[in-house]
């Protein structure tokens, strides 16, 4: 692979990635995403900003996390060599807080008196929720009648922190459904309110802001596994739903003569129409104000997703991995439910850590290409 030009200069000023991304939003909306973006370009190269956030990154979220040789795993395939960065132990057990620190520190300074939050799986609802406990701020979740029961534990520490639950009982009351209904609060309480998007996706400048707060991960593991190895990995690999944690950890690495792979949820397997797998199995369309990979039908209406795991059933992709897997910088692959189950029982037994079903994904196709490649080959995994 030769790395010819660099693939870290889009979006363009209209929040394109190539063809996809963009600000489809109502005129309501209008106004207040051309403020977000305003003040956000404001504040990414603020040195008093930065000052102020990696404070909070350091002290509160508890950053660096660790990047991890996973010794049991690598000698049970028999390479390649793998490393775990380990997301999940910052506070709150995910990646989700990177960014929401750096969107309340936005917020703040926008002067909003409220935040509105989707949530899946039930981590971006919770992090959210744990900031605006941070900084006084009413917390309203959006979250799928479907998520809450499968996540009935993240709602109750939800709650715990003060947030205002909404359950959303429309369509398949995941989700897609949770966002559809945030961005229908957000329009009617447009002075007052944040929302605070958990994923690289939405519209223009979300995309972008989200992968930049979340580049930390891949800023780290780049530094890291220099010092343990003397040189950058063959290769990088994380689950995809939105994919937030994944280009947080690609994004640093674009550049970079790197191998990247994304780990889509094919659910019960494409052929059974109950997957999540929309790079490889959807088409290009416009969803919750941004053009990109969806799972949709002839008539261009969005089909349900389905993954055993909340954080990747989502029927869409974040914009900018839909551009490269376009351009080939990428790879999308995709794992079923019971190739993820079967992993997640693999990681536990041989690492002591219980991963998250989504990154389970990722450990699962590993495990499928591991004998392809030399015991030599060096890779990295972010632990989601």
């Amino acid at each position: 692979m030769t790395i010819k030009n660099s693939f870290k200069q889009l979006p363009n000023d209209k929040g394109y990635f190539g063809s996809f991304g963009g600000r489809y939003v109502s005129e309501t909306l209008m106004p207040l995403i051309l403020e977000v973006e305003k003040e956000y370009d404001k504040i990414k190269n603020d040195e008093n900003f930065k000052k102020e956030q990696n404070h909070y990154m350091e002290t509160y979220v508890g950053r660096p996390s660790p990047l991890f040789f996973a010794q049991r795993i690598t000698k049970d395939l028999g390479g390649p060599k793998i490393y775990f960065k380990r997301d999940e132990l910052n506070h709150t057990g995910a990646h989700k807080i990177n960014n929401c620190m750096g969107q309340i520190l936005l917020a703040k300074k926008m002067g909003k008196k409220g935040i509105i939050a989707e949530t899946g799986a039930g981590q971006h609802g919770v992090a959210t929720a744990t900031v605006c406990a941070l900084f006084n701020l009413p917390c309203t979740i959006y979250m799928g009648s479907k998520d809450i029961e499968r996540q009935s534990q993240n709602v109750s520490r939800m709650k715990m922190l003060g947030a205002n639950i909404i359950p959303v009982n429309s369509g398949t009351g995941t989700l897609k459904d949770a966002m559809n209904d945030a961005l229908r609060h957000w329009v009617a309480n447009v002075e007052t309110t944040y929302y605070l998007i958990g994923t690289v996706a939405g519209p223009h400048p979300y995309p972008a802001m989200v992968r930049d707060f979340q580049s930390i991960i891949g800023e780290e593991t780049r530094q890291q596994i220099i010092e343990h190895e003397g040189k950058l990995p063959d290769s990088l690999i994380a689950c995809i739903g939105g994919g937030s944690n994944a280009m947080g950890l690609f994004y640093p690495f674009l550049d970079d003569e790197v191998q990247i792979i994304a780990v889509e949820a094919s659910g019960e397997g494409i052929d059974s129409g109950k997957h999540a797998a929309s790079v490889n199995a959807g088409k290009p369309g416009i969803l919750h104000g941004n053009r990109t990979f969806l799972l949709q039908n002839g008539d261009g209406q969005i089909n349900d997703a389905h993954s055993i795991s909340a954080g990747l059933d989502y029927p869409g992709i974040g914009p900018e991995h839909a551009w490269l897997n376009d351009i080939g910088r990428a790879k999308y692959v995709s794992i079923t439910d019971k190739e993820a189950v079967d992993a997640f029982l693999t990681c536990t037994r041989l690492e002591g850590i219980i991963p998250a079903l989504e990154t389970a994904h990722a450990i699962a196709h590993i495990i499928k290409i591991a004998g392809d490649l030399d015991k030599n080959h060096l890779m990295v995994l972010n632990m989601s």
